[in-house]
């Protein structure tokens, strides 16, 4: 029998969060108490924000539902060690929808992870490779738990940093936001050593530790800190990436069903329709530091006419690009 109340609602919890409804009578036999104890304790969870749902009967049941907001959750070993790899492994590598947030729920998860549990993540992790696409940067996931950490308690960042010539320097920021443009994972930050805004690869940073010393968060001079790192990019702040102007002659809904979100988003563009008024015609515009070959190709396999905007660079390749197929056809 569980006498102690806190630790009896987290197993009564943990047995609700397995999708099948539980009689009353289950869940009292489970716990070691009363019929009458279970319903006092699912009035608690209710109370604390757990949508649990009665059905009436002979013995009654009960279930964890859907509510309005997102309850804390109760997690087995092995539920623990699934989700942090799978977090491990998007983060590592920017993979497209593995975001801050995503970063920020790895780090949460991996500061409360008991040693036994991190051994089995490590085990894991060095007998799986994952299977990545383009010359996407490979990051420690202990790296960005560490920065989105000092985001999240506002915490002055000490790191050593290498830029794209290869000059090493020690750097002392106030982190803003971690954003991943889907190959790469950057961080914007205050450079208390510059007195300015920065933005940051991650991959190349080493030796990351928050200092302790808290500080009151700055204004962004430009937008949210998207749009600013895009900025920052085409200013040139971050050698190795460009941005790219691309007209294709297919609606935007048929574009980005082959062409990857990371590369931007189709917008419809007027001048051409189906001839129901539509538009037939979308833009594509965005920021990438893979090769312009590369991109030549991947625009190519969208399936469809295009034409560059922009940059010279990607023109020309696309026109060496079509030299060399009509070539190859001959």
């Amino acid at each position: 029998m569980t006498t102690d109340t806190p630790a009896r609602l987290l197993q009564l919890l943990s047995l609700l969060q397995t999708p099948r409804e539980w009689p009353g009578g289950e869940l009292a036999d489970r716990l070691g108490v009363s019929r009458r104890t279970v319903r006092r304790d699912i009035d608690r969870l209710r109370e604390l924000g757990y949508p649990v749902q009665a059905t009436h009967g002979a013995d009654g049941g009960y279930r964890l539902v859907a509510g309005k907001a997102m309850p804390p959750l109760v997690l087995d070993d092995e539920e623990a060690v699934a989700i942090v790899v799978g977090l491990r492994a998007g983060a590592g590598h920017a993979l497209e929808g593995v975001d801050e947030a995503s970063v920020r729920a790895l780090a949460k998860l991996e500061q409360v992870l008991p040693a036994r549990l991190r051994h089995r993540v490590s085990t894991l992790q060095a007998a799986t490779t994952p299977l990545i696409n383009g010359d996407a940067a490979s990051i420690a996931p202990e790296t960005l738990t560490v920065m989105a950490s000092a985001v999240a308690g506002q915490e002055r960042l000490r790191f050593a940093y290498r830029a794209k010539d290869g000059t090493e320097s020690r750097r002392l920021t106030e982190p803003y936001r971690l954003v991943s443009t889907g190959r790469r994972w950057y961080l914007v930050a205050y450079d208390l050593g510059r007195e300015d805004w920065r933005t940051f690869r991650v991959d190349r940073v080493r030796e990351p530790f928050a200092t302790g010393a808290r500080f009151a968060p700055r204004e962004l001079p430009e937008g949210d800190a998207a749009e600013y790192l895009r900025r920052s990019i085409r200013r040139g702040h971050e050698g190795g990436e460009y941005t790219f102007d691309v007209l294709f002659e297919a609606d935007a809904e048929f574009v980005a069903a082959r062409l990857p979100a990371w590369l931007g988003r189709p917008e419809p563009e007027t001048g051409g329709d189906d001839g129901d008024g539509e538009p037939r015609r979308c833009r594509v515009r965005g920021t990438t530091g893979d090769p312009v070959q590369w991109l030549a190709v991947r625009l190519l396999m969208v399936g469809c006419d295009f034409r560059v905007r922009a940059p010279g660079d990607l023109v020309t390749s696309v026109r060496e690009l079509g030299v060399r197929l009509t070539r190859a056809a001959s």
